[in-house]
């Protein structure tokens, strides 16, 4: 019998506890940017920004002003793309992560160096201290984890250099130490039909421990449904007795959450939150879910925090774990051990605590459904679609929202909803306490829905169970870092997904 490696895991986690109850966040922030800095001043981004002369936070926001990932590409790396070691980063870049957002927005390459690589690996040794702590007698490693991603086989963009999902990287890149405690193997995992993968994953996994499961949300139900097949009726403590601990990221938990516990039942498994994203590993819950999750400050990432209204800016008010406020909505800013600088990361948060930090993630700057001043961010729409199914008594499996344009026959503009929920239910009911949450949840949604004057009521669309699976699958955006797009504003995209209903 494999010896169990906890015990070992438990001793290193008390120390890294401790470093971090002793953390100063401003310090290591600081700290933080001076390597960064240092580590690329020989860089042609480095060398036109006199890097070589930053030496604090002010002096590089002077330097280095906001820029995203069009602007970094076509300036630093197109010409040499996807040879980019040297450019704003030291060092040959082996990978790249497809990273496509929750917008449908074309999907992007991040370059992910072999130091981003070691700062996930500690990240996610964060992420199971923090269980640790919280489960004293845990046996986590006593069996595997599940890791639900994309296909572990990599596009190659040129000799040594190759591209694919993030899951697939991490997964190429697990140390040797953690194979074991970790599944499926490389011959599953390379498998690029999610289905077929899941099928094969079920199967493997009715015959192992398993001890935690890692993934999205909206396709780790999808593969826990596949899993049940054996048990009708029956929870995750049925399918995996020994589970304690579920991570999950990506997307927002609200909608998923009524079906998460509905699994739960009966279990000792905890769900645990992480912001794990292309760019780098940002956050990890260390405490309850809904109560934010700490800020990895020390793991090669200088935050930075702006309101979204002031991007545009011609002098944006840059604040930084310094400055930034509790209580107020940002776009995150980040500059990275790969090569990002002042980099717009796309994500909009909120500060929860300051000691230690910790966030909130409220959705994304442009992913807002906004057609008559209203703003409904995020958070409000998947806050209130989950209202609505649980009012209605059924989980949510999938959602997506997009814009209704005045006609002649009204002259309102409104909201579309397309959601699949576990069971049937009544449209109208769930479109009106869809209307009210939303109103609860946003003054401005409210004033403009007072009297039915100035916005339509809702419009709701069910679709039926497996819809979304299906129409990201017809996409070829099935499975692993693939997201459904919450707020689509596409035309021809929103058809794609209403074909057929």
């Amino acid at each position: 019998m494999t010896p169990d490696p906890t015990p070992l895991l438990r001793a290193w986690a008390n120390r890294r506890l401790a470093a971090l109850q002793a953390q100063d966040a401003v310090a290591v922030q600081r700290r933080a940017l001076r390597r960064l800095v240092g580590r690329a001043a020989t860089t042609r981004f480095g060398r036109q920004h006199g890097f070589s002369a930053i030496h604090d936070v002010p002096e590089f926001q002077r330097a280095v002003p906001l820029t995203n990932y069009e602007n970094t590409r076509a300036e630093w790396w197109g010409p040499a793309m996807p040879r980019v070691g040297g450019q704003t980063w030291p060092g040959p870049i082996r990978y790249f992560a497809n990273s496509s957002g929750t917008s449908g927005a074309a999907s992007k390459r991040i370059p992910v160096s072999a130091a981003m690589v070691r700062a996930n690996r500690a990240a996610a040794l964060d992420v199971l201290a923090f269980h640790l702590r919280a489960n004293p007698d845990s046996r986590l490693l006593s069996g595997r984890t599940i890791m639900l991603g994309g296909s572990t086989a990599l596009d190659t963009l040129a000799p040594g250099i190759q591209a694919g999902d993030l899951s697939a990287i991490a997964t190429i890149e697990v140390p040797r130490w953690a194979r074991p405690l970790t599944t499926p193997p490389p011959g599953i995992a390379l498998l690029g039909d999610w289905r077929a993968k899941v099928a094969r994953i079920v199967a493997l996994a009715a015959r192992q421990t398993i001890t935690g499961l890692s993934g999205t949300p909206s396709w780790m139900l999808p593969y826990l449904d596949v899993a049940a097949a054996n048990y009708p009726g029956g929870r995750l403590r049925d399918l995996y007795p020994s589970l304690e601990l579920v991570i999950h990221g990506g997307v927002g938990m609200d909608p998923y959450r009524d079906r998460f516990a509905w699994w739960l039942e009966g279990s000792h498994a905890e769900t645990r939150e992480v912001y794990a994203a292309s760019e780098g590993f940002i956050a990890a819950a260390d405490r309850g879910p809904d109560e934010g999750m700490r800020l990895l400050l020390d793991h090669g990432l200088f935050m930075e925090f702006v309101r979204p209204a002031d991007l545009g800016s011609a002098n944006p008010d840059r604040r930084w774990i310094f400055d930034a406020e509790v209580g107020v909505e940002y776009a995150l800013v980040l500059s990275t051990n790969a090569g990002l600088w002042s980099y717009i990361l796309g994500d909009t948060v909120m500060l929860t605590d300051r000691t230690p930090p910790r966030v909130k993630i409220t959705g994304r700057i442009g992913w807002s459904l906004s057609v008559a001043g209203e703003h409904l961010t995020g958070a409000e729409l998947d806050r209130s679609v989950a209202d609505a199914g649980r009012t209605a008594g059924r989980a949510v499996t999938d959602y997506a929202a997009a814009a209704i344009v005045p006609t002649a026959e009204d002259s309102r503009p409104g909201h579309l909803f397309v959601v699949e929920l576990d069971g049937p239910a009544d449209v109208a009911a769930f479109a009106a306490t869809l209307d009210a949450s939303l109103a609860r949840g946003s003054d401005d949604y409210a004033a403009h829905r007072a009297a039915d004057f100035s916005l339509r009521p809702p419009e709701v669309r069910f679709v039926p169970a497996g819809h979304f699976s299906r129409w990201m699958a017809a996409r070829q955006k099935l499975g692993g870092q693939n997201k459904v797009p919450r707020v689509i504003a596409d035309p021809a995209l929103l058809r794609s997904l209403l074909d057929g209903v």
